[in-house]
């Protein structure tokens, strides 16, 4: 069974909303967020990158960045932007981008469960980025990024949620990208009971994304056992079916001494067909390569996709195995300094630009890994390889800030 609990969010005054909330700390570079957060004192990047008001070329991972943190956090609380609500609450969380919408029951999940593996995972940490974000809990005794949970949806909750989002929202503002983000909040006693009793008969939570703030708040809870922590962690999880993963694509340094004929030579022998196509695979087991300004169509030989191991055949695992290893010379993606990602939130024009301005050699455009394959694996103990997936949109950094004492 999975518990979820209410919590009592400290939350941005709805008319401050649009300008402290911002995207999650690791999905852009220092000073990436120097830039966006220039004369925008409310700006959460303040919290959650406070090395930006830092000198340029501190080590983020110092004792001051993370000091830094905690007093621009306390900043906020005592300006009022911040503010705890009175009594715990569940909260609904609609994100709008384009023509997708989701939303998320946000609530409080059990580090316990999460330690259990109730609420299951599919990566791999890094231990480095463990250990910053269980830094900056424990500098600011609270979780301010939530974690991207998901769950096999259940129609009696779909038909509570659908009802309760046409009511007045709390909140309720579009970032500079385009992106609505609105909420609402559940604090009606037999509300709460009712989203606790639905959430008991639900088996497991799967980890979509924040495998690193998961690990951490487990690692915090586990330091303190259980004094001065409320067991939990802040999450926001989704309904599987609404869930929008898009493609991580991949670009290459170099051809590893081959000459594009002789390149294409060696795909030939492990894809069906390589001729002129489209940017955007249609389907899976599909991939798209930019090679010498222009665009193939590849389809893997039936040979390579006809496997049961969910894992083995995920098309992530197919390149890596097939042709980033043997053809390229790329053993560990993790550490080959020859190979990087591209987020799908960027399009494939960005994959052209990386070729085209000779940084790059070729890059591959990949069909998005199913919310179904990830809940599989997880189900299955398995392990996904680096990259496997986007998921968008990204949850906004203080829209809810669980305090976890």
């Amino acid at each position: 069974m999975a518990t979820l609990k209410p919590f009592a969010a400290l939350r941005p005054q709805p008319e401050l909303a649009a300008q402290i909330c911002e995207l999650p700390y690791d999905v852009m570079s220092s000073d990436e967020a120097r830039e966006m957060a220039a004369g925008k004192p409310l700006s959460f990047l303040h919290v959650s990158k406070p090395e930006i008001d830092l000198p340029v070329g501190t080590d983020i991972y110092s004792p001051e960045v993370y000091a830094k943190g905690a007093e621009n956090f306390a900043k906020l609380i005592s300006q009022g932007a911040l503010k705890q609500d009175s009594q715990p609450s569940f909260y609904l969380y609609r994100q709008v981008m384009g023509k997708h919408a989701q939303v998320g029951l946000v609530a409080a999940a059990s580090c316990e469960e999460y330690l259990a593996n109730i609420i299951k995972k599919h990566e791999f940490t890094r231990p480095d980025k463990e250990d910053d974000r269980v830094r900056h809990i424990e500098a600011l005794n609270s979780q301010t990024g939530p974690v991207f949970l998901t769950y096999r949806a259940k129609e009696n909750f779909d038909a509570f949620v659908a009802k309760k989002i046409s009511e007045t929202p709390a909140m309720d503002f579009t970032g500079a990208d385009g992106v609505r983000h609105t909420s609402w909040t559940i604090s009606n006693a037999d509300e709460i009971a009712f989203v606790e009793a639905q959430f008991a008969q639900i088996p497991f939570l799967y980890i979509a994304d924040g495998h690193h703030r998961s690990a951490a708040a487990g690692r915090v809870f586990k330091s303190r056992n259980g004094a001065g922590h409320s067991g939990q962690f802040l999450a926001v999880i989704f309904p599987h079916n609404q869930m929008q993963i898009l493609p991580y694509n991949r670009v290459l340094k170099d051809l590893n001494g081959l000459t594009p004929g002789e390149l294409i030579l060696k795909l030939e022998k492990i894809f069906e067909t390589i001729r002129a196509g489209e940017a955007t695979p249609k389907g899976k087991h599909e991939l798209g390569l930019f090679l010498e300004g222009k665009w193939h169509r590849l389809t893997f030989k039936r040979e390579f996709t006809m496997i049961a191991d969910p894992i083995e055949k995920l098309d992530v695992t197919l390149l890596q195995k097939n042709v980033l290893a043997p053809i390229f010379g790329i053993d560990d993606p993790r550490t080959s300094k020859k190979i990087n990602f591209v987020g799908g939130i960027r399009g494939t024009a960005e994959l052209e630009k990386l070729v085209t301005s000779g940084e790059y050699a070729c890059a591959f455009s990949m069909f998005p890994t199913s919310i179904e394959d990830l809940m599989q694996i997880a189900d299955a103990g398995g392990i996904m390889p680096p990259k496997s997936t986007w998921f968008e949109p990204k949850l906004r950094d203080a829209m809810f800030c669980h305090m976890i004492s």
